[in-house]
């Protein structure tokens, strides 16, 4: 059985098109426009292990808003497709990551509900890099849960460069969210007294 899934999604800001192999070995083919985007979804597919394509033309002109949260929202709905009826996975799954003075946690539930707790330090350098604002970090997370159904929880307690703390955020959302996918040879159909996901 593969889990691939594809979404192509068309606006008048953005041309989004994404495709996820959930039993991949990490191999990223990506092209946003906004360069630590880009970055940060190599790292999804390197350390979640996904092979994950993605290209993204958008309305740059104005400022990358739109760029990265159509982007994420193509993401999720690629990542509830390539999932299908989930029977046999794992569900839950967390992961803690370093990045040099900075730490993420982060916990996944694959439950089908949408919901999202983040906090990372305050005050943190507004941009990174030519056109990564750092408040969209936040966004990009909630628009990825609210197409992909999963219930994810973020907290980096402490951190002080602002490229550490959004990198090793992503790090370990790619670790929770492989974990959670994998296949647990005890669980038999769909991990859920309700018998749905």
């Amino acid at each position: 059985m593969t889990r691939i899934g594809r979404v192509e999604r068309t606006t008048k800001e953005t041309k989004v098109s994404v495709e996820i192999d959930l039993d991949g070995t990490g191999v990223a083919d990506i092209s946003t426009g906004v360069g630590f985007y880009d970055h940060m979804l190599d790292q999804l597919a390197r350390h979640g292990l996904f092979d994950l394509t993605v290209r993204t033309e958008g309305d740059l002109h104005i400022d990358s808003h739109h760029t990265m949260e159509d982007t994420a929202l193509a993401l999720g709905g690629a990542f509830k497709e390539a999932l299908g009826d989930k029977a046999g996975i794992r569900r839950f799954a967390d992961a803690k990551v370093p990045l040099d003075e900075s730490l993420a946690e982060v916990t996944v539930d694959v439950s089908g509900r949408p919901y999202l707790v983040h906090s990372e330090p305050e005050g943190m350098a507004p941009v990174i890099g030519r056109d990564y604002d750092t408040t969209m970090t936040r966004h990009i997370f909630e628009s990825f849960v609210a197409q992909a159904g999963v219930a994810l929880h973020i907290r980096v307690p402490y951190g002080r460069n602002a490229h550490h703390i959004v990198e090793c955020q992503f790090k370990a959302f790619a670790r929770a969210l492989r974990f959670a996918c994998e296949s647990d040879p005890r669980v038999t159909g769909v991990p859920s007294t309700k018998g749905a996901l």
